[in-house]
């Protein structure tokens, strides 16, 4: 195994030391605990605090939405594992400003069992929580079983959303129900072409041959839904989209953002192939593309790979895709 790294043991503190260091002025640690990162931007008194958890490994996601318009927190767990419930009680404790906290990540077993045991413990605060879950991953489930569905790069959107939302002064009611729209018009999919190493286990996650790809894994090296021979990036693609289209149709007159997510070892050039492929695709639908993002967003490691994302919008959660929003790994000032 070859990682730049002092050792597996430090990797998570020496990472998010790092952070601190470059971008202090943006986020900041929660008591110089590095498991918690908090936003160090201003923030209006009576906003909805939004938070996500989730573990290491997957940079930016979850920590890199930490900002303005944003996360308000993120509680951080060792590589591909989730934080402790007392970490996340520490959050929510730092992110409410009286009008409650949204609790917004990934539907894993881990994070679901923690943050329902923070959630607890907040209730006898007197600190009002709700959860949504983010369920974009169309492999990793069929369509009449969609709560199973893993959360992967959609959950990029729907921190945008929450974020936008709670910085209008909406309610905890009011977020979490335009999240859940945003979510229900939501759709991912991936493939990779190489495992990545966790660098405790030191070993890849999995195989598969030079010559092959695995279509629909998950950000975990997951076991997706078929391994084909290597493809071109326009059948990738082809594969991809009409896996998503086939769950989420889309008419002529629809408008949507797509994101053309790297997983960590796959360059930008790769990348923007796929999506020249995704948007010649809508375009002949009669699909308006509104402000996309290519770029890795949610990794997993050094795993080469893609994922392709499809948000369709509506004028509401246009208007809030739109809005302002930053982090150290975060921008859409530029749209």
């Amino acid at each position: 195994m070859k990682k730049i790294i002092n050792s597996a043991d430090t990797f998570v503190q020496d990472t998010m030391e790092g952070i601190i260091c470059a971008y202090g002025d943006k986020v900041k640690l929660l008591n110089d605990d590095f498991r918690v990162l908090l936003s160090n931007y201003p923030v209006q008194d009576g906003k909805v605090g939004i938070v996500t958890a989730g573990g290491s490994g997957h940079l930016p996601v979850f920590l890199g939405y930490v900002g303005k318009g944003l996360l308000d927190g993120c509680a951080v767990g060792e590589v591909f594992a989730s934080p402790a419930a007392d970490k996340m009680m520490d959050m929510i404790r730092a992110c409410n400003r009286g009008n409650g906290v949204l609790c917004l990540f990934g539907n894993y077993n881990g994070d679901i069992f923690n943050f329902r045991m923070a959630c607890e413990e907040a209730e006898f605060e007197d600190i009002r929580t709700k959860t949504v879950l983010i369920k974009d991953d169309v492999a990793s489930s069929p369509a009449e079983h969609a709560e199973k569905r893993r959360g992967v790069a959609g959950m990029i959107y729907a921190f945008k959303i929450a974020g936008a939302a709670a910085d209008k002064m909406m309610s905890l009611d009011e977020v979490a129900e335009v999240t859940t729209k945003a979510l229900n018009n939501i759709r991912s999919m991936g493939v990779a072409l190489s495992p990545c190493i966790v660098p405790k286990a030191g070993k890849p996650t999995f195989t598969i041959a030079d010559d092959e790809i695995e279509v629909g894994m998950g950000i975990h090296g997951e076991a997706g839904i078929e391994v084909r021979k290597m493809m071109t990036a326009d059948e990738i693609a082809d594969t991809l989209l009409d896996r998503i289209l086939k769950d989420m149709p889309l008419t002529e007159g629809d408008e949507v953002s797509v994101l053309v997510n790297g997983l960590g070892g796959t360059p930008l050039e790769e990348q923007f192939i796929v999506y020249r492929r995704v948007h010649q695709i809508l375009s002949e639908l009669g699909v308006s593309i509104v402000m996309p993002h290519v770029g890795e967003y949610a990794t997993s490691m050094e795993m080469a790979g893609l994922s392709v994302t499809i948000f369709k919008l509506d004028q509401e959660l246009k208007a809030l895709l739109l809005a302002p929003g930053e982090s150290p790994f975060y921008t859409n000032g530029n749209k």
